[in-house]
Formats: C-alpha cells, sequence, structure tokens
C-alpha cells in the first residue's frame, strides 16, 4: 500500500544531499574545463553551452529517477502512479506546447518580454506536475534550487569577469536587439540569475517529475506485478 504523508519534508536536505554535492561537482568540473579550453565537445563555451556533454542539465531526470526511487522505497510514493504520470505527462505538455506558441510569436516579442514568456511557461509547467505526487515535487524543487543557485554564483563572477565561457557568453544576436549597452546589474539578472532560479528550475521539475513517476511505475511493476499497480 502506497503512502503519501507529509513526513518526508523533514529528511528532504537528506534526499537532496548526495545529488546536490554531484551536481556541485559537476558545475565545477564544467567551469574549469572551459577555463582552460578543454575539448568543446564536453566543455561547450558558447551561449547556452548546448549539447555539452559535462553539464548539469543531464542530470535533472538522472536525479529525478533516483529520487522517486528514494521516496518510493520511504512509503512517499504517488497515491496512484498511473495519475501521477498523467500530471507529469500535462506538464510536459504546458512545456512543449508553450514553446511552440513562442516559436510563433517571437517576432512579436521585445527581448524582456520572450524571456519573461519563458519562465511563465516553465513555471507554469513544473506547477501542473504538483497534484500527481507531491512529495516528489516538493524534493525536485528543492533539489532543483540547490543545483541552480550555485551557476547563478558562477555566472555573477564570469559576467564581471568576462571570462569567457557559456556562463557569460551572450546570445549571438544580443547586439541586434539594441541591448549592447546594457549595464551589469540588468545583463546579469536577465541573463543569469533568474533563469536560472525560475527556467532551470522548472525545467528540472519537469523532467524529473517525468522519469521519477516512470521510474516508480517500473519499481511498482517489479515489486507487485502489473495486476497490482494503481
Amino acid at each position: 500500500m502506497t503512502t503519501t504523508g507529509s513526513g518526508i519534508g523533514s529528511s528532504i536536505p537528506q534526499l537532496i544531499g548526495i545529488p546536490a554535492v554531484i551536481t556541485l561537482a559537476v558545475t565545477i568540473l564544467r567551469l574549469v574545463g572551459e577555463l582552460q579550453h578543454w575539448s568543446k565537445a564536453f566543455f561547450n563555451p558558447e551561449a547556452g553551452g548546448a549539447w555539452s556533454i559535462v553539464g548539469i542539465t543531464w542530470l535533472a531526470p538522472l536525479f529525478g529517477i533516483y529520487l522517486a526511487v528514494r521516496l518510493v522505497a520511504a512509503g512517499e510514493g504517488p497515491a496512484s502512479v498511473w495519475r501521477a504520470l498523467g500530471w507529469a505527462l500535462l506538464g510536459v505538455v504546458v512545456a512543449l506546447g508553450g514553446v511552440f506558441l513562442e516559436q510563433v510569436l517571437h517576432r512579436r516579442f521585445t527581448f524582456q518580454q520572450e524571456l519573461i514568456y519563458i519562465w511563465i511557461n516553465w513555471a507554469l509547467a513544473a506547477a501542473a506536475t504538483l497534484p500527481g505526487w507531491a512529495a516528489l515535487f516538493r524534493t525536485l524543487v528543492a533539489y532543483g534550487y540547490a543545483a541552480r543557485f550555485p551557476v547563478a554564483v558562477v555566472m555573477f563572477f564570469a559576467f564581471r569577469g568576462n571570462w569567457g565561457t557559456h556562463y557569460d557568453a551572450l546570445p549571438p544576436d544580443f547586439p541586434s536587439m539594441g541591448l549592447s549597452g546594457m549595464g551589469f546589474w540588468p545583463k546579469y539578472l536577465w541573463l543569469g540569475f533568474f533563469p536560472q532560479l525560475i527556467f532551470w528550475v522548472g525545467f528540472t521539475i519537469v523532467t524529473g517529475m517525468l522519469f521519477g513517476t516512470i521510474a516508480a511505475a517500473i519499481v511498482r511493476l517489479v515489486r507487485r506485478g502489473p495486476k497490482t499497480v494503481s
């Protein structure tokens, strides 16, 4: 029988301890690799750092699975894995639907409006997953901030020092937006602080809830047999 008690709150720091430490280590390794100009395949220094092999983006679904399995083992699994999976999928639909709409409306947005839209989209997508499995949601919120706050700190110093890493790289079309003269604080807040603590935390929650709920369903099937999974 699955329980949905609220006792997990006191153990969240313990649950996310190992994931947070590993994520911080990867962040530091990524920074060192970019500063030392190591292989771009592993340490992409370009704006956004897309598809860099070394990076913490890949850890969100993996630790979503890890945290979900830990919660199930502690008796804090969802009341229904299928209901939880449905809410997790709704979060994905909201996120991807918002991305599609953003592409359609792209030319109607100013730079700042587009960023605000993206943040709201991913915040709503994350919130949509909450009803399915509140314990995992709360744990992923804590992990998301533990993972992304250090990145926001790194970006503060990277922008200050113009380090030439993806942490301070500007979008390719930034000058054409008439924003090249933007001061340090607006630049950091728009491109560093808020994206890390809104967009990327939302991404962590959405992907973590999806993969974590799938993992919980598999655990139930293995432990109890497919006919008893609810």
